[in-house]
């Protein structure tokens, strides 16, 4: 909630609160606000017990954060489970670090990460990927890295 504020205007609060409240009653209000801190979060508690106990047990598992609209909506459309979709098994074939240390990409759904530029689909002859010369017709091995 307050990540975006810096030292400098923490400091800048400080020395206005000595100035306006004095440094003799700055202590006072200190106490006061946490005071008061303290019964809003009690009352809040003894609210939430409350509730939960005119629930009954069927709603023993019932959180309050889950009420919060994005959890309620990933509850609902994830139905609970960690991965539904399988993104993590995509993110993880395309993981970046691969592509940098030259390693070959890991496959997926049984293919390789190899690109290749045929219209037939068949990947391009070893001996094209080794640096042999090109016959007649045949097309370039397609390189991802160099575009």
């Amino acid at each position: 909630m307050f990540s975006d504020v810096g030292a400098l205007e923490i400091l800048t609060l400080v020395i206005m609160a000595i100035v306006i409240f004095g440094p003799d009653k700055l202590p006072k209000m200190i106490q006061d606000t946490m005071g008061f801190i303290r019964k809003v979060r009690a009352f809040a508690d003894d609210a939430k017990a409350d509730i939960r106990s005119e629930l009954g047990p069927e709603f023993k598992d019932f959180e309050f954060e889950d009420l919060h609209p994005k959890t309620f909506v990933r509850k609902q459309l994830m139905g609970g489970q960690e991965d539904p979709l399988g993104l993590k098994e995509m993110r993880d074939s395309l993981d970046i670090r691969s592509v940098l240390d030259d390693k070959p990409a890991a496959t997926v759904n049984g293919r390789s990460g190899t690109v290749s530029m045929d219209k037939s689909g068949v990947p391009a002859p070893a001996a094209a990927a080794s640096g042999a010369p090109l016959q007649p017709g045949e097309r370039p091995p397609f390189d991802p890295d160099a575009t």
